[in-house]
């Protein structure tokens, strides 16, 4: 399941209302704090407006380029604190560090740069074509952001960028303490990775619990939008009804005359 937060529920809540409410897409986010972005553009105060296709993939642009500016930051970071660490590094020689501990300090230290790398390109690719519609604040021009049909990018990214790079970034430490301080102290060595195991198994912890917390999150509102249509489905069907009871009673006041 996707975490998104933004729900498409609603994208078929317009039936049964009056085209005019709908058919106008010109909604400004902010209409307080600045003039629309087009000369033609109006503000819509209705709770109606919340619930049009329009909206909510403004919505979802919005959470799009949240999570691209967090992932392109901490990549950027995280990465560049990898490269230092490995440059760095000082091994005496000859050397007490096991020879497999080196190869899994480069094999970790090369993933870790990977993936922020990864994630990094796809948010310098993607962010400035979602940041060149959202600044315009004009709902309107939603459909024009890539946002959508990169949907699938844009979570790697930001998967790469948090979970997968933080976790390596945690094993990364653990390995540098070990190839840093066993020449040294060996039980130094042995300290960092008793301490990783606690941190990582409230990482994870957290990382599950979060990620559940927010497709429980996702459900309900899902589930509260098909109630919702449901709802107006059966007001629709009341109101073919009655106008059907109408249509007859006016028919057989025609024939009584």
């Amino acid at each position: 399941m996707s975490v998104w937060s933004a729900s498409t529920v609603g994208n078929n809540y317009h039936f049964g209302h009056p085209p005019s409410r709908y058919h106008s897409n010109n909604w400004c986010p902010n209409p307080t704090k600045h003039k629309c972005a087009m000369a033609n553009e109006t503000a819509i105060q209705s709770d109606d407006a919340l619930h049009t296709p329009a909206y909510l993939s403004w919505r979802k642009l919005q959470l799009s380029r949240a999570k691209l500016k967090a992932s392109s930051k901490t990549s950027a970071l995280l990465s560049g604190f990898a490269m230092v660490a490995m440059v760095e590094v000082q091994l005496n020689t000859p050397t007490k560090v096991p020879a497999g501990m080196l190869v899994a300090f480069t094999v970790c230290t090369t993933l870790l740069v990977a993936v922020h790398m990864l994630a990094l390109m796809i948010s310098t690719c993607i962010l400035p074509n979602i940041e060149a519609i959202g600044n315009l604040h004009s709902i309107s021009l939603v459909h024009e952001s890539p946002h959508e049909r990169l949907h699938w990018y844009i979570e790697i990214a930001w998967a790469f960028s948090t979970l997968l790079g933080l976790i390596l970034f945690l094993v990364e430490i653990a390995i540098l303490c070990w190839v840093k301080f066993y020449d040294l102290s060996p039980p130094a060595a042995w300290s960092a990775c008793v301490l990783l195991i606690p941190v990582m198994i409230v990482f994870l912890a957290f990382a599950i619990h979060f990620y559940m917390s927010l497709a429980t999150h996702k459900y309900e509102v899902v589930n509260c939008g098909i109630k919702e249509l449901e709802f107006l489905k059966e007001q629709i069907e009341l109101g073919d009804q009655d106008s059907r009871m109408n249509n007859l009673t006016l028919i057989d006041q025609a024939r009584v005359v």
